[in-house]
């Protein structure tokens, strides 16, 4: 059965029928299906959704505890379990369609796996942050490597351009087919990059200024907004019209920038929110203005719905628990062409879910993969 778990006051959104609607989500607490093979799922740390809507998701097979993944000891301590791939691909279904990721030859696989992207040639992009993390990775939706920005090794600064510093996610914009990345839990920038060529083309750092390394205090509500992000920068997101949307997750605020990294505004989420911030993740909402912008939350375990212009909170589900439709520390989120929901969750979750979009509103066709 499954479970609905909050509803939206009714909201007067600008569409086709420009009518009320509320924007209500239902856990479908039977999706994924269990994996195959005996393999269980570590740390979920990034999702993703393609053309065809596939859900990408990215997980950390080593933070799987000696008990967890008891079959492949050595001797074998349980019956079950075993470590999946860090890259898993299931249909709308649930099943799993597709599978791999790790350690191979011409490219550093990450330390922590840490945020997957599919931009709108089909191409696979995973980051990682782990401690010596400095790389952004792409692969075809077959898991063959294409190409590596950056590399492992000691982190430097936020002004170095031959690698990254633990970078969060990252995304392509299909308009001028340029990379951006979330740089991230020891760099505080957003950096562009050439996305065919892996070539630099430039970065900044809040309100659009250089960005530096100077050491913050930690965040008190009330404070007065600081002239540099905290780390992690955690999230990047492009909309159509060109606006870039940038996650400062400790200090509360997103940051909106334009596509050269001038400054547009910024605002702010839960500021009373202390610990590791209200701000982890933003995903676009997929009708023709963009008009929201769904927010996960793994401080306070919520996903919020955004409107995109002010940034005022229209609707929220979830809270901290481990039931279905319950959260602990939800770290991503991506929306399918339908409006339906999947996130994915850290620390001792080890999970993804999916939430089913209840209305009628008129969305936008994805794109199909050329």
């Amino acid at each position: 059965m499954r479970l609905v778990v909050a509803a939206a006051a009714a909201l007067v959104l600008s569409f086709a029928a420009d009518a009320a609607e509320p924007l209500r989500f239902e856990v479908d607490a039977a999706w994924p299906k269990p994996l195959p093979n005996e393999w269980l799922m570590g740390q979920a740390a990034g999702v993703a959704v393609d053309a065809e809507d596939n859900v990408w998701v990215v997980q950390r097979p080593r933070t799987l505890t000696d008990d967890e993944k008891g079959a492949s000891l050595d001797p074998p301590r349980s019956k079950c379990c075993r470590p999946a791939p860090p890259v898993l691909v299931f249909n709308q279904a649930g099943d799993l369609i597709r599978s791999w990721g790790g350690p191979g030859e011409g490219y550093s696989w990450p330390q922590s796996e840490h945020g997957i992207h599919i931009d709108h040639k089909g191409f696979v992009w995973l980051a990682g942050n782990g401690e010596q993390d400095g790389q952004i990775l792409k692969f075809t939706a077959d898991g063959k490597f294409v190409m590596q920005i950056g590399k492992q090794g000691p982190q430097t600064n936020s002004l170095d351009t031959s690698r990254l510093g633990r970078p969060a996610g990252m995304m392509v914009d299909a308009a001028t087919n340029e990379l951006f990345v979330a740089d991230g839990y020891g760099n505080r920038r957003i950096i562009v990059f050439d996305a065919d060529t892996g070539a630099y083309k430039r970065m900044w750092g809040a309100y659009g200024k250089p960005p530096t390394d100077e050491r913050l205090p930690a965040y008190s509500p009330g404070e007065t907004p600081p002239a540099q992000f905290r780390n992690p920068v955690h999230c990047v997101q492009v909309a159509r019209d060109g606006l870039v949307y940038v996650c400062d997750r400790v200090s509360n605020r997103v940051q909106v920038f334009r596509r050269d990294g001038s400054f547009v505004k910024e605002f702010f989420v839960e500021k009373a929110t202390r610990g590791n911030g209200a701000v982890w993740e933003l995903a676009l909402w997929p009708d023709e203005k963009e008009s929201f912008l769904l927010n996960a939350d793994g401080e306070n375990n919520e996903v919020r719905t955004l409107d995109r212009e002010t940034g005022d909170v229209l609707g929220a589900f979830g809270r901290n628990g481990r039931n279905a439709g319950q959260f602990h520390w939800v770290h991503n989120l991506a929306v399918d062409s339908k409006g339906n929901v999947f996130t994915t969750e850290v620390d001792t979750a080890k999970r993804t879910q999916k939430f089913l979009f209840r209305g009628d509103m008129v969305l936008r066709k994805r794109a199909a993969v050329q």
